[in-house]
């Protein structure tokens, strides 16, 4: 027997078990029947909100007065109409399409950039710790004493609503929570062997930080970003409504929402639609990231992968 494995032999090896690791995702993915559900009415959502603003923003915006309020499932109008119109003759079915892609494009952005930038400083803070890490911490806290939806109310009643002030106001309100998840994660891992053997070996701090600790933290970062995006576009939704948000022409399921409320007592399908995606879309992304939780857990990670041998 050869005392080294060919590289060859290696790869074949790599491969089989990358296939072998997708094979018992993908079982535990559709044993879990809600998480499957969810993962694919979000993919639905995401393609509907990449293509479908190109394919009927006309439609969106052309007014069609007989239409008016128009009833649900009715096809006087056409198909377009199978959920309605608005106050002015919309298709809502269009626009609750057209409206998705500001609605993610919000959301992710604002996650992004809270998961970017509260990741960064959680690894310091973390890491370093001392004097640092204390005044991060004071800042975050700073941060977290104010209510996520009154923070961005008092700030954007300040500033000009708009979609660049609502991302990042909303950004600002989350990084405390992504701060202070990967510094608690990283005061842990940062007692571990494998960094201790690094520090050892005469490793700097840095690439400690982005070649060891970093990829440990990801999925916890996937499964927190998951659970805040629903939240982050709850708030959203919330100030579209109260009309500090997103202003028109530019439309969100919020301002949607906001736009019907004074036909809940007329045409209720006004209101009805756009909320009930929101709280799908919110649904859909708890439910996947339990089960993102499950999977990105070592012990409930290992008894998949022995359920499935």
């Amino acid at each position: 027997m050869p005392s080294s494995t060919p590289a060859s032999a290696t790869a074949e090896l790599s491969a089989a078990s990358g296939r072998r690791r997708s094979s018992v995702l993908l079982r535990s993915l559709l044993r879990d029947r809600y998480a499957t559900a969810s993962l694919i009415f979000l993919l639905i959502v995401l393609i509907c909100a990449i293509i479908g603003p190109s394919l009927l923003a006309e439609q969106a915006r052309s007014l069609n007065l007989r239409g008016r309020n128009a009833p649900p499932f009715s096809l006087e109008n056409g198909w377009m109409f199978v959920l309605g119109g608005d106050a002015l003759g919309r298709s809502l079915l269009a626009r609750i399409i057209v409206a998705s892609q500001n609605t993610l494009l919000i959301a992710g952005s604002a996650v992004f950039l809270s998961m970017l930038v509260g990741g960064f400083l959680g690894l310091v803070a973390g890491y370093r710790g001392g004097k640092v890490g204390a005044i991060l911490l004071r800042l975050a806290d700073a941060i977290m004493s104010f209510p996520s939806m009154l923070l961005a109310v008092i700030v954007l009643f300040v500033f000009e609503p708009g979609v660049m002030n609502v991302v990042l106001v909303l950004a600002v309100s989350r990084i405390p929570i992504f701060m202070r998840t990967v510094r608690a994660e990283v005061l842990e891992l940062k007692q571990r062997m494998f960094v201790t053997a690094a520090r050892a070996m005469g490793a700097k701090k840095n690439r400690i930080l982005l070649r060891h600790i970093a990829p440990m933290l990801l999925p916890t970062l996937i499964n927190l970003a998951a659970l805040e995006m629903a939240f982050v576009m709850l708030v959203e939704s919330g100030l579209s409504f109260l009309g500090i948000g997103i202003q028109p022409p530019d439309v969100t399921w919020g301002l949607m929402v906001a736009d019907g409320r004074n036909y809940l007592g007329s045409a209720w399908w006004l209101a009805f639609w756009p909320g009930l995606a929101i709280m799908l879309v919110a649904m859909s992304l708890n439910l996947l990231s339990n089960w993102l939780r499950i999977v990105t857990d070592p012990v409930e990670r290992w008894r998949l992968e022995t359920e499935a041998r």
